[in-house]
Parts: structure tokens; sequence; C-alpha cells
């Protein structure tokens, strides 16, 4: 628990590339990493042969819903984070539609209380907006003229269409009134509400799950994500758009995202989910409620452009929205079943496999799930195998293929929508402020087991602020 480790041996996915070589953490902070010589151990430090291992930077998943406070039959942040570590998830960000929901600055102390008793890896929180509660969004993130950024505290989230939960911010004055008197970093959950209030009409009385895409179809998610940039480029602020679905919208984008931002325009960036970018309307039709969430699993035509737009680097990023139901709950069927799915355990092996497939590459998957998450948040020391960086890495096994199966899953729900498939690139170790905490091996089996407990390790995520 000293924060003192060396690895050895492993192919490491460094900011210049891949390379073999050696990597130290020392008290926690990457201290040395060679490719033309070996590292001696030293006292205190425990070694790790990663021979034929890739070793990542910790990835970080910007968007859970982990459940707590309130609903600990389905998650809570000891859950979360512990699922989390074992998919080589290092850093969370975590959503405020709990029970009661985030909504102000002493509600989101509290969260991160429970988290420095939970936790075992790094955590943020977004504070959720309301209609009427644009003050305690000040006091988490400050005015436009004097930002602030409270350590674990990333940013607003709005939810512009009903999603689970009882936060929804729909009315024009109410958005104007937020984007145009706060700081920090505006996340938006956008589909537009009118609209599936309209559509809904036209799915009455159906049960089957093809109904839920077209209810909730491209459009109703576009008027919404050109609503919250329209705001965006108004008011100047930071604008995040959660877990892109469509193909249209991607495409609206392709001229509008940047992780740094475009001399004289809105600072807009948005993400994807590894759901959205392996499974179709086939998939649906096969898994059924499973697969229920908002956004929707959409169309073949919807996963190419989506592709099409992270390899062109107009989506910036990759995130999860891992959101547990019980499995009673998701087997009551269309329209009863609540929408959202597990994610934090399987989205690594899901992105490499992809890899494996020829898809993409290691390097861009680290760059999606980690350098890019920290760059869209200003995350400090995280996000890369850089002297001087956070010691949270990953190491992973592109050799090994495993199936997926729900007994292996270290959620509460116990279910996985990835059940069937095999993947590779699953985690061997993953290790937060040099201090190992999930380990999985051939004494683990497939599932593995943590190593630490409750508390013992991470720490909420710092961020610069923006104005």
């Amino acid at each position: 628990m000293n924060g003192n480790i060396l690895i050895t041996g492993a192919q490491m996915v460094l900011p210049s590339g891949i390379k073999t070589g050696d990597l130290r953490i020392t008290d926690g902070v990457i201290s040395e990493i060679t490719t033309d010589s070996k590292l001696e151990p030293k006292d205190g430090e425990q070694v790790h042969d990663a021979t034929g291992l890739h070793l990542l930077p910790g990835i970080i998943d910007p968007q859970v819903h982990f459940r707590d406070p309130g609903q600990p039959e389905k998650e809570d942040l000891h859950t979360g984070s512990r699922a989390a570590a074992s998919g080589g998830v290092t850093s969370f960000l975590d959503m405020p539609n709990n029970v009661p929901s985030q909504t102000t600055l002493q509600s989101m102390y509290e969260k991160l209380e429970t988290a420095a008793n939970r936790c075992v890896t790094n955590y943020g929180f977004f504070i959720g907006a309301t209609e009427s509660n644009v003050e305690e969004l000040q006091k988490a993130v400050g005015t436009p003229d004097a930002p602030v950024a409270i350590p674990g505290i990333c940013g607003i989230k709005i939810f512009m269409g009903s999603s689970t939960g009882d936060l929804l911010v729909n009315e024009s004055g109410a958005l104007k009134t937020i984007f145009d008197n706060t700081a920090g970093l505006i996340a938006v959950h956008a589909e537009d509400e009118a609209r599936m209030i309209e559509r809904e009409k036209m799915i009455q009385g159906r049960t089957d799950m093809a109904a839920h895409a077209e209810w909730r179809d491209d459009e109703t998610a576009l008027i919404a994500t050109k609503r919250a940039v329209a705001y965006a480029q108004a008011s100047g602020h930071r604008l995040h758009i959660l877990h892109l679905t469509s193909g249209i919208e991607a495409d609206l984008l392709s001229e509008l995202t940047s992780l740094t931002g475009k001399e004289g325009q809105a600072h807009i960036t948005t993400e994807v989910l590894p759901q959205h970018l392996t499974f179709d309307e086939k998939d649906v039709e096969i898994h059924g409620t499973r697969l229920k969430m908002n956004p929707p699993i959409r169309y073949q035509k919807d996963k190419q452009t989506l592709w099409k737009r992270l390899i062109d680097g107009t989506i910036n990023c990759i995130a999860t929205d891992h959101a547990p139901h019980t499995m009673e709950s998701k087997e009551k069927g269309f329209p009863s079943a609540p929408s959202g799915m597990p994610g934090v355990e399987t989205s690594l092996p899901v992105m490499l496999t992809h890899v494996a497939e020829g898809k993409c590459t290691i390097e861009q998957v680290v760059l999606w799930m980690s350098t890019n998450v920290a760059e869209c948040y200003q995350m400090v020391g995280k996000g890369r195998l850089e002297e001087g960086y956070d010691g949270d890495i990953v190491l992973v096994d592109m050799n090994k293929e495993q199936l997926v199966e729900d007994k292996n899953t270290w959620s509460t729900v116990g279910w996985n929508p990835f059940i069937g498939k095999k993947l590779v690139g699953w985690p061997i170790l993953t290790v937060v402020a040099g201090t190992p905490v999930f380990e999985r091996n051939e004494q683990t089996g497939p599932k593995g087991r943590c190593l630490v407990e409750p508390g013992q390790v991470g720490k909420p995520l710092v961020m610069t602020p923006w104005n």
C-alpha cells in the first residue's frame, strides 16, 4: 500500500507509440520509464513481470450511474468502483440522478464523503441542474467571471429529456439562465422532451423493443443537440454532449467539436459508448430489454457513422453510461422495463476486441478512453504514461480470449449486456496511484479478485476551472 511498484517488460502504450520497457511508480506517481535498459528493483517495491502484456494508462470513464445514494439493490460507490477496477477503469465521473438527486453543493460534499469511504478508484461527480437551482450550481462551479474548481466536482449535468430519475430541464428560459450564469462544463443528455411526448402516442400498445428506437428517434436527439449547441454558442459556455447515438448528430457536430476549442467558436466536445459502436437493431431484436437504454441502440447506418466520426476526431472520447438495473426489472418487457445497462467491466475489452478485429488501434483506444477524457475535463495528472503523471495504470492481455458470462460480473445486478461474446484485452492488473487494486490470473479465474478494502485507495479528481 506504499504506492511503489515496478512493471517490467511491458509493451507500453506511450504518447510516442508502443514500446517495450519498464515503468516505475514511486509514492503513487510515475517516476521512471525506460525503453533501452532495465530498471532494477528497489527495497519495498512490488515487482510485476509484464512480459507479453500491454501497459495502458488507467481508463477514465466520464459517465457512470453508480446509484449512490438510494438504490443499493442496483449499485453503490463501492460495488461500482470495484466493478470499474475489474474493467481497468481507475477514475470515473458519476451522475446526479440518484435518490435523492444531487442538486446542492451540500449534497455534493456528502457524496464526496461517501466516495472517500467506499471507493477503490478515483472519483468525480456532476451536480444536477433543475429549473430553479442556478445559485447552487454557481456554488459548485462558479460564475462566468469567477470560475471555481472543487476537487471531485466535474461540472453540471442537464437532462434535456426525461430519462431515469426526476431531473429535467427543458424550458428555454431555464436553460438560457443556466448557460448564461454558470462556469464549468455543462454535460447534456440531449433528447427533446416535446417530441418524445408527441411520438409516444405512436407506440401505444406495442411490446416489441423495436418501438423504443422509433419513439426516441434520431430527430428527437438532433433537435436537443442543436438547442444545446445554440445555447453554448450564444453564451460561450463549455459544452459536452453525452452518449452520442445517431449519425445525423455526429455529422452535425463534425465541424463543431474540438478537444482544445476552435478560435471564435464555442468549445464543444462529445462522446460515444461501446454499446452504440457494437450493437444495432439486430442485437436489440435478439437481446430485448437487456439492451434498452436512453438514448436507444439505433441502426447499422448510425453505427457506421459513429465509427467514422470517432476515427476522424469529431467524437472525442468514450464513456459507458454504466446504469445498472436488476434483472427482475429488466425482464418486465417493453415498455415496462427500465432503461440502462452495466458497462464498466467490459468497456475496455470490447474496444480492444475491436482493435483485434482491425477497426482501430490500441493507441486510438488509449486516446479515446484515457488521454482525451483527461483533456476534455482538464484533469490534472491523468491520462498518460509519462513521468510525473499519476500512477494509474492497467495491464491487459491481448492474446487471451474470454467469454462474457453473467456469473463473472462484479456489478451488484449480476448481468452484462455483452453476454455470450468472446472478448480479448481483459485487465490482468489494475493499479491506482501505484497500488494494485484488482487482478485477474490463472489463480483467480476469469472473474478476478479485488485486492483492497472500501475507501483504501482512490481520491477526488482534480480538474482546473472552466470560465
